[in-house]
């Protein structure tokens, strides 16, 4: 009984799964956005919080609320509007950012960071997390996508695609994680990088407001 596809069609997936996380999307801008302000740590603790996202999404794929919201313009339509409405409102706060208070955060020391330290990667992973969940599109996506790669003869189709999803979880890790550790390192040792931050984060701000704006005037998907 086979639950995986052949080796070819898993190595595609792979690497079909890495090129899609490393597409700039809201994910890659919240998960960088964080390790710039406020280091390292929060860069991680948001890509965790991103992963584990993906992974209620994965779940609920499987149990088929994916199919449920391509086919109920009211599921859709309430998940879409509260995505919608949480980019827009990340954005907005970009945008308010005080210059100050960007620098204030890049000159802190290890210390500082330390002192902030629990309370603020907390909030970093709930902003990763929330990010990914309130998007529909991640649940169609999986929904779309994932089934490709079950074997046709798998008696188990649930525990491939569940199997499937843990895969492509794993997978994007590597990617989060070295989107983090590069803004991070950027913000520490690159002065140029420093000094464009707050003009950085108002192009975020942009950014989530019109990811927000386009997943608010998304069409329910035909059934």
């Amino acid at each position: 009984m086979n639950l995986l596809p052949d080796t070819p069609q898993l190595l595609m997936f792979i690497a079909a799964g890495w090129l899609l996380n490393l597409t700039p999307g809201p994910d890659v801008l919240v998960i960088v956005t964080q390790a710039l302000r406020h280091g390292v740590r929060a860069g991680l603790a948001t890509a965790l919080g991103v992963v584990s996202g993906c992974f209620v999404h994965v779940l609920l794929a499987a149990l088929g609320v994916g199919a449920l919201l391509a086919a109920s313009h009211t599921a859709f339509g309430v998940l879409k509007w509260g995505g919608a409405l949480y980019l827009l409102w990340a954005g907005w706060r970009l945008l308010r950012s005080a210059p100050e208070k960007a620098i204030e955060l890049r000159a802190a020391s290890p210390e500082d960071i330390r002192a902030r330290g629990i309370n603020s990667l907390k909030k970093s992973y709930a902003r990763g997390f929330w990010t990914n969940v309130l998007n529909p599109k991640v649940a169609l996506f999986f929904l779309a996508f994932v089934p490709q790669f079950i074997p046709a003869d798998a008696a188990h189709k649930t525990l491939s695609f569940l199997l499937l999803g843990l895969l492509f979880n794993v997978n994007s890790l590597p990617v989060n994680v070295g989107y983090a550790a590069l803004a991070g390192w950027a913000a520490r040792r690159q002065a140029l990088v420093q000094q464009a931050m707050h003009r950085l984060e108002r192009v975020a701000g942009l950014m989530f407001i019109g990811f927000g704006v386009r997943l608010a005037l998304t069409d329910n998907p035909a059934p």
